[in-house]
């Protein structure tokens, strides 16, 4: 006679808290991947800025993170060419940050490098699992920004 040993939600929610870890410390894309072209500060703050210039304290905001070290990040785009800074088009005293045609074109080319290391790992699943994991992690996502307050933009 076989036994099964049911599984309490306390049990299934420290078996889901170790799969985010562990999800968290995978890297689906490869920062030291020679087919990229921005680390991985830059591919986020980019890819969050081509939904509309942000200031530094906004961008700060947005990832949480202190302003100096937004600032560092953004100075590096900079440098590359990749953002620039404009006035406030309502007339605020802080400038703001938008990317630049390159680093549009950088941000779309790493996107689908990414897109392509997010399709080798799903190569062998049926559709509907990739439609469902879709799925699935967009509901923690907006479940977290709810919690937070912070919606994330999305397209």
């Amino acid at each position: 006679m076989r036994h099964t040993v049911a599984v309490t939600a306390t049990d299934t929610l420290a078996l889901l808290e170790r799969e985010l870890t562990l999800l968290a410390r995978h890297h689906l894309s490869n920062s030291q991947s020679p087919d990229l072209h921005l680390d991985r500060s830059g591919y986020q703050l980019l890819g969050r800025l081509e939904h509309g210039p942000m200031s530094l304290g906004q961008l700060a905001e947005a990832f949480r993170l202190d302003v100096s070290t937004v600032n560092r990040q953004i100075a590096a785009l900079r440098d590359k060419g990749l953002v620039e800074r404009i006035p406030d088009p309502d007339g605020g005293v802080a400038r703001l940050v938008r990317p630049t045609r390159r680093g549009r074109d950088l941000l779309r080319a790493d996107r689908r490098t990414r897109r392509g290391h997010v399709a080798q790992v799903v190569e062998s699943w049926e559709e509907p699992e990739v439609a469902a994991l879709h799925r699935l992690l967009t509901r923690l996502n907006t479940s977290i920004e709810e919690l937070e307050g912070r919606p994330w933009p999305r397209s």
